[in-house]
């Protein structure tokens, strides 16, 4: 994954563009007729039930709009919500509540909706030993945001892009001319550029796998679309020599049986590209 600071730095770039996006040259409809000088006070209200997400990140939308403005938490990121409950109280300009508002409610519906079914998905293994990561089957722009949540949802991520890992599918292998070659040049690449990234190697069969297992640095193993039977086949064939991930249209029926199989992990880009955002609302305190 990315280092914390160009984490920090991700978020910060999202903030600032989803302002400009959202607010322009201005709120004209706040600044028509609300008072500059006027103060107001909110809650988070929440109108679902699930894994609240995105309580940090509010706040830092709020400093980002106006440092002035005050945030009284009362339920943090991670915690069971239910319909009703209130997260947290902002206080300050109504101008600048008004100006974060959306940002706001946009950013936590959708992180708690990740969390909620990242910690769905973390229940089911319960006992296995087995971890759920993320992909980068993320909505284009906020990726750092929704890897975020997973995060909160009690699962792993994944590489965080291109640049931080080295992941050779089906047709990187393909166009290199095979596995062997893929590996060899990859080493190659990465002694020559001076880089240390982990190398994960996508499998499509049992064949594939052993020849894997002949090249040596390869970190993890992606067992992509195989049957519960062949998993089992290839996590015993692969045993101690490197790290097993299991992936492929795996949903809340089938991931515990995959994790039963062996692997160490399973991905699932349904945590991030199959969500309904948890329903959140930003409502004046009178």
């Amino acid at each position: 994954m990315i280092s914390e600071a160009q984490f920090h730095k991700e978020i910060e770039i999202i903030i600032t563009n989803a302002i400009r996006e959202d607010v322009g040259d201005g709120d004209h409809s706040s600044l028509a007729c609300i008072p500059l000088t006027a103060k107001g006070k909110a809650k988070l209200l929440v109108k679902d039930n699930g894994i609240i997400a995105g309580v940090e990140f509010a706040k830092l939308i709020f400093k980002h709009v106006d440092k002035n403005l005050k945030v009284q938490t009362f339920i943090n990121d991670g915690r069971n919500v239910k319909k009703g409950d209130i997260v947290f109280y902002v206080e300050g300009s109504s101008q600048s509540i008004l100006k974060a508002e959306r940002l706001v409610l946009n950013s936590m519906q959708r992180m708690s909706a990740i969390a909620t079914k990242t910690k769905q998905f973390v229940d089911l293994l319960e006992g296995t030993g087995t971890k759920i990561l993320d992909t980068r089957k993320t909505t284009p722009g906020i990726r750092a945001l929704e890897k975020w949540a997973v995060k909160i949802g009690g699962g792993e991520n994944h590489r965080f892009a291109l640049y931080d890992m080295i992941m050779l599918k089906d047709n990187h292998i393909d166009f290199a001319g095979g596995i062997t070659k893929a590996i060899e040049k990859t080493k190659q690449y990465l002694q020559d550029t001076g880089r240390d990234l982990k190398i994960i190697v996508e499998a499509r069969n049992l064949d594939e796998i052993k020849e894997i297992l002949q090249s040596d640095g390869v970190y993890r193993i992606l067992i992509d679309n195989f049957n519960f039977e062949d998993t089992k086949k290839a996590v015993k064939l692969i045993g101690d020599k490197c790290l097993t991930e299991s992936s492929g249209g795996i949903n809340e029926k089938t991931v515990r049986q995959y994790a039963l199989c062996g692997v160490n992990y399973i991905s699932s880009g349904a945590l991030t590209h199959s969500v309904y955002n948890m329903d959140l609302s930003l409502k004046v305190v009178e």
